[in-house]
């Protein structure tokens, strides 16, 4: 029988059908069997869940041309295995197809251009996550098991150092490979999960997921972590050592979730791959992107919340609270999970850079739950950026200091002078109603007409480095018009300790 938390989960995940199927009856089984194959068979019963070791090499690095086999050491000299270098094994996830997705072809060639002399291992399960989602995910401890079972083998044929390997496993293949370091004897040298799977995992106890105790170092990134509409399909906890959240973990930049969902309702179970390829999958690409792109590898910054980090607050590489996404993360481990966010671009490469904006709105009158728009133009001496609108996450008030993040999709090398534009709010409702009313008594025809602004606090997340904007026209400091700022001499000091409530 069922338990309530079973039939609880299925129902908040009705969005996502695909993923939590009601398990049919033996009679439904048999009179679908005729349309659907193998497909539905495996729903009844699992007796194994085999993997497959494919070792692929560079220059055919999307076909299975060679197998290892868990205690044949004929088939270690025959695939070229080479002890002495470092050895990745690739683990896919559940798959509605039975066959590789395109991006597994295209990770093994990012592995080989990054390392050239590695080892780079499919691990084949396709006939196991090729299930219903639930009997899929159940059987990824065993499959774990069957993959610590190959690497022990390995480590006593070979004298290959646990050290010197890294599991990648993505959605399901992420909790796979935390199952096989969990069952290796001695612990393996790095786990990196990919969005791993949230149903049947989420909010589940350290052994019964991937964790931070399955390797010297596991690292995760989150894509599509997004709690509303009762749909996430990448896990939300914090599964590592160091979690990073891609723009927040819940929207990626280009993804249409609105049309994905749609695919969903209308196509159900066969159209689950392709609507949520987008968003779960992008942590494919930007471990990929981290490989080829190494010189553009993006940062992420340690914060609280996805919120605090929106604001700018938290673009501080200070005791080790910034690292790089990817492949080339510093390995740091703590007594707790560090949560780490950055922003990206829609397509590689997906750098972008972080700014950090403190404004001091100034007024003779105290103005408060303002909400301009707020826009910036950045010039610097590898190029310009313009009009770019500040994410204003909470309302305006005057004489107090705001932060903001602005990112831009291009590096603009130093900053040397940036404009600062306000708009006010076109909106209609009783409280602008009585802003317009107080600003005609005073004589003001908007709240802009009031507001000054005489110096803009810039921090960089990439370079760390502070600016102080001073009014290129000190003359000119009200907001009713695009206004321009040139770096000054003044000191970088926290404008909240003259002025105001502290900001972090």
């Amino acid at each position: 029988m069922r338990s309530a938390g079973y039939h609880r989960l299925c129902s908040t995940l009705v969005l996502s059908s695909a993923f939590l199927f009601v398990t049919p009856s033996e009679e439904d089984i048999s009179s679908a069997s005729s349309l659907f194959g193998n497909i539905l068979e495996p729903i009844w019963g699992f007796k194994t869940a085999h993997a497959k070791f494919s070792l692929r090499r560079p220059l055919d690095p999307t076909d299975d041309i060679c197998y290892i086999v868990t205690g044949s050491l004929e088939s270690l000299i025959k695939c070229n295995f080479n002890a002495t270098s470092k050895t990745f094994l690739v683990i896919h996830g559940w798959t509605v197809t039975g066959m590789f997705e395109s991006w597994v072809g295209k990770l093994v060639a990012a592995l080989y251009k990054r390392e050239p002399s590695a080892n780079v291992i499919v691990v084949d399960w396709l006939s196991t996550a090729h299930n219903h989602y639930t009997v899929a995910a159940q059987n990824t401890k065993r499959v774990g098991e069957n993959v610590a079972h190959f690497i022990t083998w390995m480590k006593e044929a070979t004298g290959l150092s646990l050290e010197s390997l890294h599991l990648i496993g993505y959605s399901l293949g992420a909790h796979v490979a935390g199952f096989a370091g969990s069952h290796v004897s001695n612990k393996i040298g790095r786990i990196t999960g990919l969005d791993p799977a949230g149903p049947d995992f989420e909010g589940e106890n350290a052994h019964r997921r991937l964790s931070p105790d399955d390797a010297h170092f596991v690292d995760v990134l989150h894509t599509f972590s997004r709690g509303s509409l009762g749909l996430s399909i990448g896990i939300q906890q914090p599964v590592g050592h160091v979690d990073i959240y891609p723009n927040g973990g819940r929207f990626q930049p280009g993804c249409n979730l609105r049309g994905a969902l749609e695919k969903i309702a209308k196509f159900g179970i066969f159209a689950v791959s392709d609507a949520i390829k987008c968003e779960h999958e992008r942590s494919v690409h930007l471990f990929i992107d981290s490989l080829v792109n190494e010189r553009e590898a993006s940062k992420a910054y340690s914060c609280g919340s996805s919120e605090m980090f929106d604001r700018g607050v938290c673009l501080s590489c200070h005791n080790n609270r910034c690292n790089t996404v990817g492949y080339g993360i510093t390995k740091t481990r703590k007594a707790r999970s560090a949560k780490m966010f950055t922003k990206t671009r829609a397509s590689m490469p997906f750098r972008v850079y972080h700014y950090q904006l403190k404004i001091r709105f100034s007024s003779t009158v105290n103005h408060s739950e303002l909400e301009p728009t707020l826009t910036v133009s950045l010039y610097g001496t590898s190029g310009d950026t313009e009009h770019l609108q500040l994410n204003v996450k909470e309302k305006i008030s005057t004489n107090r200091t705001h932060s903001f993040l602005l990112v831009t999709e291009k590096d603009i090398g130093e900053v040397l002078m940036m404009k600062f534009k306000w708009e006010d709010s076109n909106g209609w409702s009783s409280f602008s109603l009585r802003k317009s009313l107080s600003a005609w008594w005073s004589g003001n025809s908007a709240a802009s007409a009031d507001i000054q602004v005489h110096k803009i606090w810039v921090k960089v997340g990439e370079t760390q480095k502070k600016i102080v904007f001073c009014l290129k026209n000190p003359s000119i400091a009200n907001l009713a018009q695009e206004i321009v700022f040139v770096k000054c001499k003044d000191d970088w000091r926290n404008p909240s300790k003259r002025y105001g409530p502290k900001i972090q």
